[in-house]
């Protein structure tokens, strides 16, 4: 069944859709940070926009695929950020919704884009050829980026309700983020066994 789902994915016509998908994701992304952009001071602006960045690698992952091509760094990078917030933003915005932010036909669209996110970062598992060295450096990068989320309050823009439980939404990313880590490194074993 692995083998039937990796020849799938690696079809050129799958990659192709995935490729442009992820681009004109990652192009509104960005467009809809671009609010909260603006108002960040420049030091910051690199830890921001971060579905945007993840869909981005992952976007460039697939077309290094395309090209014959791979790069541990990108692979690492995109797999785990597209987990961390592909769920993050679900939760944020089911949590949001359960607290009384009344949810809009946008929020169910990112709720289904941002769960393809987390979907096709772990699909994609057999294709990737992450060194470790790699993965500590975006496991360490991550980590830093909660720091600077909710130390520096440079965490996504949330509802009013959801804002109120600051403490506790960072308590989650962080979690969330050693979660994430732990299913990449899950993950890159499982690959180096598929591929011998």
């Amino acid at each position: 069944m692995e083998k039937f789902i990796h020849q799938f994915l690696g079809q050129r016509w799958v990659l192709q859709s995935l490729f442009w998908i992820n681009f004109f994701g990652t192009l509104y992304g960005y467009y809809w940070y671009r609010y909260q952009l603006a108002a960040t001071p420049p030091p910051f602006l690199p830890f921001v926009p971060d579905s945007p960045t993840a869909s981005l690698f992952f976007t460039i992952f697939l077309l290094l695929l395309l090209m014959g091509k791979k790069s541990s760094f990108i692979a690492a990078f995109a797999l785990i950020t597209q987990i961390k917030y592909g769920i993050w933003a679900v939760v944020a915005i089911l949590w949001g919704g359960a607290l009384g932010s009344p949810l809009i036909p946008e929020q169910y669209m990112l709720i289904i884009s941002h769960s393809g996110m987390a979907l096709e970062a772990i699909l994609y598992y057999s294709f990737y050829r992450i060194k470790w060295v790699h993965l500590a450096v975006v496991s360490l990068w991550t980590l830093l980026n909660d720091w600077v989320d909710y130390t520096q309050e440079m965490h996504p823009w949330v509802t009013m309700e959801l804002e109120v439980h600051h403490v506790e939404l960072g308590w989650f990313t962080f979690s969330l983020s050693l979660f994430s880590i732990a299913v990449a490194a899950f993950l890159v074993r499982r690959q180096r066994k598929f591929s011998r």
